[in-house]
């Protein structure tokens, strides 16, 4: 006798996107590909300082123009999506293994252990991801290295609490009481049928979260805590152009404040979309 569970996948949730959602994907597939391909499609080297073009505008030489160091907008825009995307996807990477592990272990345990681990996420939920991060820097100094790790700890209870409530209902279906009447192991039970059924939802969350970490970063790296110059960093773009927008120069600054908008609201459109589908397809 065979038991069988059907594997858990978008396409139980809907096979297609909305129009929306796929121009979303798009776009951020083609920032993606921006960024990875920076040191070879980027016209300019984004540090190159060029003092005879200081601020100048958009034309056939600058597309973008160019920033109060005459360095190619266009140039430092492509390099600092790498640093812009790189840190959030090291962060949503980094919460979803944690929170994912210890949801599953505070849901399928249940009991005392359940409630504490449970505790133990409301309480990591009351502060901020932004704040965690000032103090990592404050304690262990400026960069990119402390932000990932406090935000990675300040985002796992948004994934582990996701994941008890769904583990603690899949612990109760039929097809669980199945495997342990056939007797499968609990592991394997739990890594092989329940964490698959489990990943979409999931994922559809910390694909919001992503939008989430990465404005909190690019606002870490305005404020002079994140990445420091001259790395090119979007949110570290729009600190440095400051005194540009000041002067009544807001390219500098619109440029990058547009693109951290614009990858913000394609992941949430997507992650939307996923969570709409997926709810959907569990109704």
């Amino acid at each position: 006798m065979t038991f069988q569970l059907p594997q858990a996948g978008l396409r139980r949730y809907g096979s297609l996107l909305s129009p929306l959602a796929w121009i979303a994907l798009a776009f951020l597939a083609a920032v993606v590909l921006l960024a990875l391909l920076a040191p070879v499609l980027a016209p300019f080297d984004p540090d190159y300082v060029d003092l005879n073009n200081v601020l100048a505008g958009p034309g056939a030489q600058h597309l973008l123009g160019t920033d109060a160091l005459g360095r190619d907008l266009l140039s430092r825009l492509m390099h600092g999506g790498r640093t812009s995307l790189l840190a959030p996807a090291a962060v949503v990477l980094g919460s979803t293994a944690l929170g994912l592990l210890l949801g599953l272990a505070a849901g399928w345990s249940g009991g005392w252990a359940g409630r504490i681990l449970g505790r133990i996420f409301d309480l990591l939920f009351s502060f901020p991801a932004l704040l965690v991060a000032m103090l990592a820097v404050a304690l262990f100094g400026k960069g990119l290295v402390a932000p990932i790790l406090a935000m990675t700890v300040a985002y796992v209870p948004y994934v582990a609490r996701l994941t008890q409530s769904l583990a603690a209902a899949e612990r109760a279906r039929p097809y669980v009481q199945a495997y342990r009447v056939l007797g499968f192991r609990t592991p394997w039970v739990v890594l092989c049928r329940v964490v698959p059924n489990l990943l979409p939802v999931v994922g559809a969350q910390s694909t919001l979260n992503f939008g989430y970490v990465l404005a909190d970063l690019a606002a870490l790296s305005f404020i002079g805590l994140g990445v420091q110059p001259p790395t090119s960093d979007w949110g570290a773009m729009i600190e440095e152009s400051r005194g540009a927008l000041l002067g009544g120069h807001a390219l500098p600054a619109f440029w990058p404040a547009l693109a951290v908008v614009l990858v913000v609201v394609a992941v949430n459109v997507l992650g939307e979309e996923l969570s709409e589908r997926i709810g959907g397809g569990l109704r």
